[in-house]
């Protein structure tokens, strides 16, 4: 056998002489400094913040959630069902759109088909668990498809996105009119992107609001800001299945460094992911919200939300 040796003083010096950093900071993606600036980024209407409540499945579960909203006084910007679009009836999807509509919120449904619903065995192994929601062959991704269009014919303007190469197609076909320009796409944690590369990827392939996974520190979220426009979609609490863990304490600053952002709330009420929350439920997912905001209320009194039904956001036709 013969072993190939390479000199000290080769080749390899110029792979290590080359500046990492400086040639990430040419494609925009850029390292924070030791002292994190705060984000000079902002909504459309020139606000910090939105809050968004996830899990709400059914047209009963949003009933509860917008009395609980009355009563606790607070405001919520967005809802996402996250069961997808598929297990809903019509009657059910165009009850949600119009209750979404009268309270001026935005709606976001999730894309029916994803491996776990599909005949992947994979998709139920530990080593297959990576796959995620992502689809399977080509008939799986016009399934997709059809599913969008189906929510989208029935007024809806959001949807949750779990799969990248839908997120393109979906992105052309709003290029090219197939959609409605006014078609929001979410891109989920459930993709599993935590840095500002792949941050930009998807909102170059057609992402309007970006979920990184749940557990990235501040300094990590500045940096994926540093990188992308759009909004970013930061869990404040989540399920025993995802950790378990509550940043009420943190929100303030990731507001500060991280803006624009949806503080996404309630999602401790839930057991897991995909959880059908009762009425009752949705209301407790209300009441974090109000322990959020009034954090936010004490030690960042100047942060600026969103008011209800602004332009750019994605509320049922």
């Amino acid at each position: 056998m013969v072993y190939h040796y390479v000199k000290e003083n080769s080749s390899r010096e110029k792979v290590n002489d080359m500046d990492t950093h400086n040639f990430l900071n040419k494609y925009g993606i850029i390292k924070p400094s030791d002292n994190l600036p705060d984000s000079t980024k902002r909504f459309p209407d020139g606000a910090q913040y939105r809050f968004e409540v996830p899990g709400i499945q059914k047209p009963g579960a949003l009933e509860g959630l917008l009395e609980a909203m009355d009563i606790y006084e607070i405001m919520v910007h967005r809802v996402t069902q996250t069961k997808g679009i598929m297990l809903l009836t019509d009657s059910e999807i165009l009850e949600m759109a119009d209750l979404a509509s009268d309270a001026r919120m935005e709606l976001f449904l999730s894309v029916g088909p994803r491996a776990p619903y599909d005949t992947s065995a994979s998709a139920r192994t530990k080593e297959g668990a990576r796959i995620g929601y992502r689809l399977r062959g080509y008939d799986n991704l016009t399934y997709a498809i059809e599913d969008i269009k189906r929510a989208v014919d029935l007024g809806v303007r959001g949807i949750v996105v779990y799969d990248e190469g839908l997120l393109w197609v979906l992105g052309k076909m709003r290029e090219e009119g197939e959609l409605p320009a006014s078609v929001h796409f979410k891109v989920s944690a459930h993709c599993g992107h935590g840095n500002p590369a792949s941050a930009r990827l998807v909102e170059t392939i057609g992402a309007d609001s970006f979920n990184p996974v749940r557990d990235l520190q501040i300094a990590m979220l500045a940096a994926i800001r540093q990188s992308i426009d759009i909004s970013l979609d930061i869990h404040t609490e989540n399920p025993k299945s995802s950790g378990g863990f509550i940043r009420h304490y943190e929100v303030p600053e990731i507001i500060k460094k991280a803006c624009p952002v949806y503080l996404k709330t309630g999602g401790a009420v839930a057991a897991h992911h995909g959880y059908d929350t009762t009425r009752k439920e949705a209301g407790e997912r209300a009441r974090q919200v109000l322990l959020v905001q009034s954090m936010i209320n004490r030690f960042y009194p100047g942060a600026v939300i969103s008011k209800k039904g602004v332009k750019d956001m994605a509320i049922p036709e």
